[in-house]
């Protein structure tokens, strides 16, 4: 990309696609935007930009990309692909971007420690990256290799279906309770409506919303 490419990104501020970033000051949670971007669709992180979109630039340009993808190497798993660029301001700062590209091997996961042994998915949410939930990364985890799925349209089916039809989003702690079924079955069952494109699932920090596939123009 160009400067005015980079300049038209920043404009813009930050979304889905972009997050802002003044410093690597602590590498272990700016990997979170690195992992939500490759788990959703991929996206840009600028170093060296206030959250007005102010450049700044940064004064140890070369610290603060070792440090970045030292962390990226080490503590996001499995291995993400981008794509790097510094874009040089003044003698002494320069602007740091890096194009983390959509992965092929979801979900993937930010470690807080080098060797620890589970880490935490996130995924990109408007000008957020929130945690992914364990039924996100179900869905993440079988789009790897889609095919065709099909369920049965039972009762409890018809039952959250006429729910939808009188209210925008339901969870699955509400699908629970109205259908009688535990939390795991409930889980499973809209599980299986958003890969059959029947639902479609809204990431959220507390509860995600699950929302009728006609919902969505």
């Amino acid at each position: 990309m160009e400067m005015r490419e980079i300049k038209r990104l920043i404009f813009g501020g930050e979304n889905e696609y972009v997050e802002f970033k003044r410093k690597i000051n602590h590498p272990e949670k700016v990997i979170r935007e690195v992992v939500a971007f490759a788990n959703t669709k991929g996206g840009h992180l600028l170093v060296g930009v206030d959250d007005d979109g102010t450049i700044a630039g940064c004064k140890y340009s070369d610290e603060e990309d070792y440090i970045l993808q030292k962390a990226i190497r080490e503590l996001c798993r499995p291995h993400i692909d981008f794509d790097f660029t510094e874009f040089p301001l003044t003698e002494k700062r320069s602007l740091l971007h890096y194009y983390i590209r959509p992965g092929e091997k979801k979900p993937y996961y930010a470690f807080e420690k080098k060797f620890h042994r589970y880490g935490k998915a996130f995924v990109r949410v408007k000008d957020r990256s929130i945690q992914a939930s364990p039924e996100i990364r179900k869905i993440l985890k079988f789009n790897n290799s889609p095919h065709d799925v099909h369920f049965q349209y039972g009762t409890n089916e018809k039952l959250l279906f006429n729910y939808l039809h009188d209210n925008e989003h339901v969870t699955v702690n509400e699908f629970r309770e109205m259908s009688g079924l535990d939390y795991k079955a409930a889980s499973s069952t809209m599980v299986q409506m958003v890969l059959a494109n029947t639902l479609k699932i809204i990431p959220r920090e507390r509860e995600d919303w699950y929302m009728a596939v006609d919902n969505f123009s």
